[in-house]
This record gives C-alpha cells, sequence and structure tokens, in this order.
C-alpha cells in the first residue's frame, strides 16, 4: 500500500467557524486525492498493478475473515491466520483447505502479542493487521503499532462499548489512559478515547496515526487507521488531544486542549495549553462540572476515504449483501462535520428543560440562521452536532420555550435555564437546505436491530488448551509414563 502524503490538512483546531470552514475545504481536498489512489490500490480489478498487501489476523478464531481476504481481495498476497488455542487452529487449517487458499493463506496458533512484536522488523511487518477480540483490545495495541508497515492500515475493535462509554471510568482509564463520562454523546466519546490510546501507543516509537473510518456500530466501535512514522509530526500530538468537562446539571460541554500548535514557517513550537474555559459552576445552570478525557479532538474520519467507499459501494452493490445498510452508514459518517468533537442530543435537551420536542428540521434550521453548521452524527439518530458555543444552543431553545411555554421546579436547572432571557431572536421557519442528503434519499440511515435482545453473547468457553499448553501436557505426560516404566524395572 503507498505511503499517504504527510498531510497538512489534518491540523483543524478549535477555531472560529469561518477559519475552520477553510481548513476543513482544504483536508477533504488533499485527503481525498490520496486515499482515493489508496482505496483503489486494494479494490480495484486484478489486473491492475498495485503493490501486494500482507495481512495478520491476530485473533482469526475459525479462520473465515482471513480466507475472505485471500479470495475477494486481489491485492492481497499473503495472510496469516492466528489464534492462541489449539481447537481454533484446527479449524483454521480446515477451512483453508476447503476453500483451497493454502498459497495465501498461512494458519498460526501463537499468542498474538507475541508473533506481532517478532515482526517489528520493516521487512516483517504487516501492510494491514485485523484485531477483533471479544471486549477489549488494549493489552494488543503496543505490538500492533510497531508490526504494521509505514503507512500500513490497523482495523481494530472494541466490544468494551459499557467501559468507553462511561460505565466504569475507573476501567476505562487502567485500559486506554483516560476517564470517560457518562453522556449521551458516550459513544462519540468512546471512538475519541480509544483513539487517543493508540495514538499514545504509536507515540513511544516516534509513529502517529491517521483515522480513516472510524465507527459505532450495534454493540461495538470499529476503527481503521494508517500508522507513519515521524518526530516531527508526533510533537503535533499534544495538541490533537482534549479534556472534557462536562456538567452535572444540563450536559453542557466545554473542551480544553492539551496543547497549542504555533506553526509560523520553519518556528514551530507545541507549548501547554492555557485554561481552564470554565469557571468553577456552568454559565447555563449553575451546576458543577464532570472532569473527563483526554480524547482525540481532531477528525475520526478521512472525508475523502469514506466518499471513496461509497463510490466503490455504488459500483459494486450487487456483490454486497447488506449493501443498503452500508450506504447509510457512510452516507451519514461523509456529513458529519469533521472539525467538531461530540455533540449534543435532542431528546437530552429537551429533557433538560422538561419541554415538547421540537421539529428536527425546524431546529436545523434554527441553527442555520444564526450562521452556524449543524449535522447529524451516525452515533445516534437526534445527535445535534454544531459549532455554535452552548450560550446559542440555550438560547434557542429558550426561544423554543417561549413558544410551548412548560412549568418546572425553581431549583432545577431548567428554571436556572429559563430564567434568562434569550440574546437572540430564534427563527424555525425549514429551510431547504436543513434536511441532510441521506435522509432526502431515504437511506437505511439507522437500522433497527435484526432480532430481539440483540447484542454480545456470552464469551466462548474453551474446550481445548493452546498450544503452550498441549506441549506442556505431552511433555508432563512422557515424563509420568517414564517414571512408570522406571518403577516396572
Amino acid at each position: 500500500m503507498k505511503e499517504k502524503e504527510k498531510a497538512d490538512g489534518s491540523e483543524a483546531e478549535l477555531r472560529s467557524s469561518s477559519d475552520a470552514s477553510e481548513d476543513l475545504a482544504m483536508y477533504e481536498d488533499d485527503k481525498a486525492r490520496s486515499t482515493a489512489r489508496q482505496t483503489r490500490n486494494v479494490l480495484e480489478e486484478p489486473h491492475e498493478e498495485v503493490e501486494e498487501v500482507s495481512v495478520l489476523e491476530a485473533l482469526a478464531a475459525t479462520g473465515v475473515r482471513s480466507v475472505r481476504y485471500a479470495l475477494e481481495v486481489p491485492a492481497v498476497s499473503r495472510v496469516v491466520a492466528n489464534d492462541f488455542t489449539r481447537e481454533a487452529y484446527n479449524n483454521m487449517c480446515r477451512n483453508i483447505a476447503h476453500n483451497r487458499v493454502e498459497s495465501k493463506v498461512t494458519p498460526s496458533c501463537r499468542e498474538a502479542s507475541m508473533l506481532m512484536y517478532e515482526h517489528r522488523d520493516p521487512l516483517k511487518q504487516f501492510t494491514v493487521i485485523d484485531i477483533d477480540p471479544y471486549g477489549s483490545p488494549s493489552v494488543f495495541l503496543d505490538s500492533a503499532v510497531q508490526a504494521v508497515s509505514e503507512g500500513g492500515v490497523l482495523c481494530i475493535t472494541c466490544t468494551d462499548t459499557s467501559v468507553l462509554c462511561g460505565v466504569y471510568p475507573e476501567t476505562c482509564y487502567s485500559k486506554y489512559g483516560s476517564v470517560s463520562l457518562r453522556l449521551k454523546c458516550g459513544h462519540e466519546m468512546g471512538i475519541r478515547i480509544f483513539l487517543s490510546s493508540l495514538e499514545t501507543h504509536a507515540n513511544r516509537y516516534k509513529r502517529y496515526i491517521v483515522p480513516l473510518l472510524s465507527s459505532c456500530i450495534d454493540f461495538y466501535i470499529r476503527v481503521f487507521v494508517q500508522v507513519f512514522t515521524s518526530p516531527s509530526q508526533v510533537k503535533r500530538s499534544l495538541s490533537k488531544r482534549s479534556m472534557i468537562y462536562a456538567c452535572s446539571g444540563c450536559d453542557s460541554h466545554h473542551l480544553q486542549l492539551l496543547g497549542k500548535r504555533l506553526e509560523v514557517g520553519a518556528s514551530k513550537k507545541y507549548p501547554a495549553a492555557s485554561g481552564p474555559p470554565v469557571d468553577r459552576t456552568c454559565a447555563e445552570c449553575g451546576s458543577t462540572f464532570k472532569l473527563g478525557g483526554p480524547i482525540w479532538s481532531e477528525p475520526t474520519n478521512d472525508v475523502g476515504f469514506v466518499r471513496s467507499l461509497l463510490e466503490e459501494l455504488e459500483t459494486h452493490k450487487q456483490d454486497y449483501e447488506h449493501a443498503a445498510r452500508v450506504r447509510g452508514l457512510l452516507a451519514v459518517v461523509s456529513e458529519e462535520l469533521p472539525d467538531v468533537p461530540l455533540h449534543y442530543t435532542l431528546d437530552q435537551i429537551c429533557n433538560t428543560l422538561h419541554c415538547t420536542m421540537p421539529n428536527m428540521l425546524a431546529l436545523r434550521s434554527a441553527f442555520m440562521e444564526q450562521g452556524y453548521r449543524i449535522s447529524i452524527s451516525h452515533t445516534h439518530a437526534n445527535a445535534l452536532k454544531t459549532d455554535a458555543p452552548n450560550s446559542v444552543l440555550w438560547d434557542i431553545m429558550r426561544c423554543w420555550v417561549k413558544m410551548k411555554p412548560v412549568k418546572v421546579k425553581p431549583t432545577s436547572p431548567a428554571a436556572v435555564i429559563l430564567s434568562k432571557e434569550p440574546k437572540i431572536e430564534a427563527s424555525f421557519s425549514v429551510r431547504k437546505d436543513a434536511n441532510p442528503p441521506s435522509r432526502i434519499q431515504k437511506l437505511a440511515r439507522f437500522p433497527e436491530n435484526p432480532e430481539p435482545n440483540w447484542g454480545p453473547k456470552a464469551r466462548a468457553k474453551r474446550k481445548a488448551g493452546t498450544a503452550a499448553e498441549d506441549d506442556q501436557s505431552e511433555c508432563e505426560g512422557s515424563k509420568r509414563s517414564k517414571i512408570q516404566d522406571e518403577n516396572t524395572e
């Protein structure tokens, strides 16, 4: 896979909306050119001349995904299907033989981390490393960022979403080095916590990540990132992370960057940021703040890469059984504001004020009339991702409540918020451009679960020992036999 350009377009910071819009346009143009080329390398027809791709599926289980890599991706020349248990290894061997891919797929029965550590040499590194564990992938990250080639791709799944989304903040800190908060934007926060952790692991070896696609699907998080080596780029990592101040009363959140980025010509400095961005209590409702993070505050998706996937899907949609669902997901991801970390939800805001919910298009129009950008998020059907400050958000809701009065308790956060007069006049007339394209096209944006009680099942029970355990038991068995023979004599 060809090395991506060291993109300056990923320099988006928390700046004014006009500067952010210009940076976003440059970001998308640069990324679209570089990532579309890499996508074509893997997805185009077999006769195209592309670099050979080596793949490691570190936790392969039955090896079905490794077989699919070999059969369905023309550029793949070598796949290592690895699992720790002897039973899984035997299943892989049968599936590889059944699909006649022995020339491409090599079964392995090793501990995944040790296998990746043995491939740190640039001549042995893998182009793609796929890690899909039951639970947290945290124990594999250190070895994975070293075993992937320059510009290679890490495909990693996290199924411990309860940890990443704020249910167990102490566990999140021990595994990922961040404190998660229980917020309505918890799934996006979980993605950003994981990307921050992955960046930290890469930085230890003078490497850094460039996210291609990050999504929360069903009950798991799945990220695709490229890994590059550059000591100068690693210095920018401090300015890519933020702490979160979340109000305990109204859930208003504020981001505090960990570092500044001062780059003028050849002069490049990355000092610590100034803060905090809030007072001791919330300016909207007077409640105290919860502190979380650090999280990744740069874009979580490469817009050019996502659009190239949509084009590929449209061209070959007959080859994918769930093409409609994939298209809906990618379309929503491509519509998200990439330079706006986290989001609010309409139901959460209205629950705080105890008011009726306005029409989503009318509310989007109100933000757009004030000159702010707003988008949805693939992580929540009622998400409001906007670059408007919290004061504007609550002013718009104050205008709505004036039209639809409510009764609130005098001591509630809603009473404090509604006691202030709005500083703007919000219009809820629906604009034509307020309706996102994915909704106009009636795509399957937020499909329902395929069956009741949909979610992760119980962890599989180990019926057979690992390769190491099997070797140890054979050794112990031979020793017992030798002792018995000696006693008999």
